[in-house]
């Protein structure tokens, strides 16, 4: 087996075969991060000694005829913001560096861990999450590795390029307005949001509380699949996290998907993209025989009122260290803070208020609709340093227009997949596809379908550079 390339679910099943050991599989993992992370700037912590003894348990247990689980031995990484014990959460932060190690694992890496799933470290990010690009001004720039000379994508850009570098086949991220699938769509792997709520995040260092979701990043809807099934369920330590029983999606892959109302979104989410971008959702549509269009009112309101919201939330988290340590900050991130700690109250009353409104909006679009077709991203990944980019003639910052299309769809809380669309020889790009609040089942299983029919894969890059030649 390429332990490169396979995905968490062919990987556990190896293991649990008895093909290959835990210990195995974890040392090969860490030697390739070793290897080849100096020039990808992925992880900013590695966790082996716990991880090869995580491994060990494993291979215990499967020697002695127990089921360690459905994630048995598959090295996992977490973005740098999940608690994990021994470890000071960092959230991309200097400041935080300074704190003590956290005491417990963040709910959702306990409960990979009880699937048998291994931790090997922590992934870098933009600091506070607030970002698009992770060029971390403090660790660093994480790279694409399909182009080491562009950005990741953020705020999650360590844990999208360290499945598309083949370092490990899971990760966990977080996503306000984009933070997973921006990542994803540039990297050229699956980023998961699920539902609001649907995930716990007790255990993770929060950004924006009314728009922060968890999720995994995988090379397969399989494994999107599998992580989301393990990490579904109430947690009692997030206030937000839902009560609603766990509804496995992993069985209901292979469903067929004739009876979903599929459409495209049109209108706003066509302004702006690249005609590859557009090309991408076309192939999508083309390969499900989708010719419906909807168009979602507001929807530039709504990138905007999540702006607001977002600067509100945030800044308010760090008002006492904006004042007392300014200097400590990415400056730019600073920028944002305080130009959000300016914001009248009554904006943010009444970006709540829209909000609303186009939540009622859209619930009516999902009458007629099941899933909703839209790019993910305007443009493939922009240059490491590059401020701006043309969109229909336009110059604009590539910071805060990167979500252009994710922001909508986050912003009130709906379950979205970005799935990566074959581009042979070229870059990365995504289709996002959306559903109403807890039908994370018919995503999948319209990602399923898509991904038999060829027209999506991960695409992992395995270069390495001269130095490790």
């Amino acid at each position: 087996m390429n332990l490169e390339q396979a995905d968490a679910v062919a990987i556990a099943t190896t293991i649990r075969e008895g093909k290959v050991s835990a210990v195995e599989v974890t040392k090969a993992a860490l030697q390739r991060i070793a290897a080849r992370d100096n020039e990808l700037n992925c992880f900013t912590n590695i966790t082996a000694e716990t991880a090869l003894a995580q491994a060990e348990r494993i291979d215990r247990e499967i020697a002695q005829g127990h089921d360690p689980g459905s994630l048995a031995g598959v090295p996992f990484a977490v973005k740098n913001l999940f608690d994990i014990a021994g470890l000071t959460t960092l959230a991309g932060a200097k400041i935080n560096a300074e704190n003590l190690p956290a005491t417990q694992d963040a709910t959702a890496i306990a409960k990979l861990k009880q699937a048998g799933a291994v931790l090997v470290g922590a992934l870098n990010m933009d600091e506070y999450a607030y970002g698009f690009v992770t060029e971390n001004f403090h660790y660093g720039a994480t790279r694409n590795p399909h182009d080491f000379k562009r950005i990741a994508g953020g705020s999650s850009g360590g844990s999208a390029a360290a499945i598309a570098a083949g370092l490990v086949p899971l990760t966990l991220g977080s996503d306000t307005n984009g933070s997973i699938r921006v990542p994803a769509a540039l990297c050229g792997v699956f980023g998961f949001k699920p539902t609001y709520g649907r995930l716990s995040r007790a255990g993770v260092a929060l950004f924006s509380s009314s728009l922060d979701h968890v999720g995994p990043f995988a090379r397969s809807v399989r494994d999107i699949a599998t992580a989301f099934d393990v990490l579904q369920g109430e947690d009692e330590k997030d206030p937000v996290c839902t009560k609603r029983p766990p509804e496995p999606c992993l069985p209901v892959l292979n469903q067929d998907i004739h009876d979903l109302r599929i459409a495209i979104a049109d209108d706003y989410f066509e302004k702006g993209a690249s005609p590859e971008a557009l090309e991408a959702v076309q192939k999508v549509a083309d390969a499900l025989g989708v010719t419906k269009y909807v168009t979602i009112p507001e929807a530039h309101r709504a990138h905007a009122a999540a702006f607001v919201i977002t600067a509100c939330e945030g800044a308010n988290l760090h008002l006492e260290k904006l004042r007392s340590r300014p200097q400590d900050f990415d400056p730019a991130t600073r920028d944002r803070f305080l130009a959000g700690a300016l914001i009248p109250t009554s904006w943010y009353i009444q970006a709540q208020r829209f909000r609303r409104w186009y939540r009622d909006k859209v619930r009516e679009i999902f009458q007629k609709v099941d899933v909703i077709l839209a790019p993910t991203t305007p443009i493939s990944a922009p240059f490491i340093g590059q401020q701006t980019m043309t969109l229909d003639g336009e110059e604009i910052l590539v910071r805060p227009h990167l979500g252009l299309y994710t922001q909508p769809f986050s912003f009130i809380g709906l379950p979205v997949l970005s799935v990566p669309i074959q581009r042979p020889n070229t870059l990365p790009l995504g289709v996002q596809l959306i559903a109403a609040p807890y039908h994370e089942a018919w995503i999948l299983r319209v990602a399923a379908a898509l991904e038999s029919k060829d027209i999506m894969h991960a695409s992992v890059s395995l270069v390495i550079l001269p130095d490790h030649a």
